[in-house]
């Protein structure tokens, strides 16, 4: 730095006297209001350039485009993709704002729960919205999570995951999904809060909360107590949508209850309000979600509540063929890339499906029935010379017959 009171800045023209500070280069001087100025330019083209790659990454569509594409993986659940795609649709729209300092409005997040028997697709949706916008996903396991300090994961580790499915870009990472499976197994036990510990219920939903608003967490990114040597990654979660899902199994007799009691009195009216009995979560409201043990904080950071419908035996019969990744297209492949043209009759995938609505496994469960039924011929026919495999009924009813399903089924 120079004492000459005749220098100037070579940016603005100011003399020495009229700055604070004037810092001298190779062959010129810059003062301190050029300095700030410059910052504020580069930051606001920092910011430019994150929006800008956000946008070639992002591949984002309008509702109905995205509720198109999710029709080609998902049968039928219409209510559930349509509030979906809008959700989605508006959390990767508050990404893409361009921030207006004169007239900001601050577009909260919309966070999602999903309520819905298992094998019903919950998993599949949010999973087939990641593939689409081509973001990070990762499906987090709610049972395994504890408070700090207890044995099981920390909700840090939420995030762990998602870090892994963008290799550790954080940038990347703070614009993801995260799926939290089995939301419901984290319910508060019993009505009265914080008599006892309850470090695997009410304490993770109180933990939940800073990860669901959107706050800086520090992430250990290979597990915080097994590693308690590594550098801590810090993350933004105000940007990553999360979605929640759960069978919350025994909601229905709640939802009964409230409807009930609601039908009770000289103004009710049976005949306008003819309710549903097979399908009692589509009348499912958050109170529902909190008479269930879910704390109230953590029901208003999942603001967009949707549910899955039962599946009946059309909507089974088209899942095992209609989809674009099908379970039969899926045989059907496999077999082919062992030259092997693979057949089923109408009969044969009406039993399956009649099985499967036996044994109330949903989705899952007409997976686990054409395991059984092609289990030996996937073994017998890659080492043989057939070329042509057709399944019947009959053929079904005798794989079925003997496969441990049978025993499952005769055990219970």
């Amino acid at each position: 730095m120079t004492k000459d009171q005749n220098l100037n800045c070579s940016f603005c023209g100011r003399k020495k006297a009229e700055t604070d500070l004037l810092i001298a280069g190779m062959d010129a001087h810059i003062c301190d209001k050029c300095i700030e100025q410059a910052h504020g330019i580069v930051e606001e083209e920092i910011a430019e350039a994150k929006t800008t790659s956000l946008s070639k990454d992002l591949i984002l569509k309008k509702p109905k485009e995205i509720k198109a594409f999710l029709d080609e993986y998902i049968i039928g659940q219409q209510e559930t993709k349509i509030a979906m795609a809008v959700a989605v649709y508006n959390h990767y729209k508050r990404l893409l704002q361009t921030k207006n300092d004169d007239n900001e409005v601050e577009i909260e997040k919309s966070n999602i729960v999903l309520v819905g028997e298992t094998g019903t697709g919950k998993t599949l949706v949010a999973k087939t919205i990641a593939k689409m916008l081509n973001v990070p996903f990762a499906i987090v396991d709610a049972t395994v999570l504890t408070q700090a300090g207890y044995v099981g994961e920390d909700v840090e580790s939420i995030l762990s995951r998602l870090l892994q499915a963008a290799d550790y870009d954080v940038e990347k990472a703070e614009k993801g999904i995260v799926f939290i499976d089995e939301i419901d197994k984290i319910a508060r036990k019993g009505d009265n809060p914080s008599i006892t510990r309850d470090v695997s219920g009410e304490g993770v939903q109180q933990a939940l909360l800073k990860l669901l608003e959107g706050s800086l967490v520090n992430v250990a990114p290979k597990g915080g107590r097994k590693h308690p040597e590594q550098k801590f990654i810090e993350v933004n979660t105000k940007d990553i949508l999360f979605i929640a899902g759960g069978a919350f199994s025994g909601i229905d007799r709640v939802i009964s209850k409230r409807l009930n009691r609601q039908a009770v009195g000289y103004g009710a009216s049976i005949e306008e309000d003819k309710i549903d009995e097979d399908n009692l979560l589509q009348y499912i409201i958050p109170a529902d979600l909190k008479s269930f043990g879910l704390i109230p904080e953590i029901i208003g950071r999942l603001p967009v509540l949707s549910y899955m419908n039962p599946l009946d035996a059309k909507t089974l019969r088209a899942i095992l063929t209609e989809p674009k990744n099908s379970i039969i297209k899926q045989y059907t492949k496999l077999f082919e890339m062992d030259d092997v043209s693979f057949t089923v009759t109408n009969e044969a995938l009406d039993y399956i499906v009649e099985k499967a609505i036996e044994y109330k496994l949903g989705a899952r469960g007409l997976r686990s029935l054409c395991e059984a039924i092609l289990t030996e011929a996937m073994f017998e026919l890659p080492s043989s010379d057939t070329k042509e495999f057709a399944v019947t009924k009959e053929y079904a009813e005798s794989r079925i017959t003997k496969s441990a399903l049978q025993k499952l089924k005769a055990a219970s």
